[in-house]
């Protein structure tokens, strides 16, 4: 069985960050595992408290997992100051990681603000560089190219920005209400659309999280970039589309919309 590492913050609330990915990878067929960057006293209507991991036990983790079971892909979330970003970069090149697909959580779904301003040049300078891919939506793509994007071509000028810019491929996230949930993939700088059909819920809660999972999961199964965004955005829209309704504000998704086994079944 292939493996998949996520490095993220928790989210005791269980829509989002480390238990959004582990569901995910799950229903993705390979085996899940963590790193906590984070505890986050959060839920469907926004984020009480951070109570970050020391740098050093957040190495602890990491290097337990790469020199026991090494995972065939990374992905990585909400990291929310500098030392922590730079234990992750340089533990990540020790071992060599391959797949590393960086999602850069700057802002909650509920708009809460995840990431210290201060962390994001660390960001920039120690993660990219080492990722194959970053999946960023319209506002932090603003961040990532110092560019205003406003429609279809600002997001092709961002993209290639980012792309130049940090050497990684780069998907573009367009259902900030650019377009139709089209997103854009920029891989050795070609551009490929993804066109999507917003489905429309409130319950939208670690979207990121679980896009970013399922591309991980899929390139530690073998399939090329553009397959593993495909199957990415289609996983994520059944689990939207299973419109699963939790919470007082911006609800999970269904994760499990897809298990159907025998121990899935309720007692009839």
């Amino acid at each position: 069985m292939k493996t998949a590492l996520s490095i993220a913050g928790s989210d005791c609330s269980g829509g989002a960050g480390i238990q959004a990915d582990i569901k995910t990878m799950t229903a993705n067929g390979v085996y899940a595992m963590s790193a906590v960057t984070a505890l986050t006293a959060q839920n469907t209507t926004g984020v009480a408290a951070i109570f970050e991991s020391t740098p050093a036990f957040l190495k602890q983790q990491i290097d337990m997992i790469f020199t026991d079971i090494y995972p065939d892909a990374v992905k990585i979330g909400m990291v929310s100051s500098a030392p922590l970003i730079e234990v992750i970069a340089d533990r990540l090149t020790f071992y060599g990681a391959k797949h590393i697909v960086v999602d850069p959580v700057m802002v909650a779904t509920s708009g809460s603000s995840l990431l210290e301003s201060e962390a994001v040049a660390s960001l920039k300078e120690r993660l990219l560089p080492l990722a194959e891919i970053v999946t960023p939506n319209i506002p932090e793509a603003e961040v990532l190219s110092g560019k205003t994007i406003a429609g279809k071509e600002d997001m092709i000028a961002a993209a290639k920005m980012i792309w130049e810019r940090y050497g990684c491929a780069v998907l573009l996230k367009g259902g900030h209400s650019i377009n139709d949930a089209n997103d854009l993939l920029c891989e050795n700088g070609k551009m490929t659309w993804f066109e999507g059909k917003r489905i429309q819920t409130d319950n939208t809660h670690g979207t990121g999280c679980t896009l970013s999972s399922a591309m991980a999961s899929n390139l530690a199964k073998g399939f090329s970039l553009a397959e593993s965004v495909e199957r990415g955005k289609r996983y994520l829209s059944g689990a939207l589309a299973a419109m699963l309704d939790l919470g007082k504000g911006s609800g999970p998704m269904a994760h499990a919309f897809c298990l159907t086994g025998e121990f899935a079944k309720e007692k009839e």
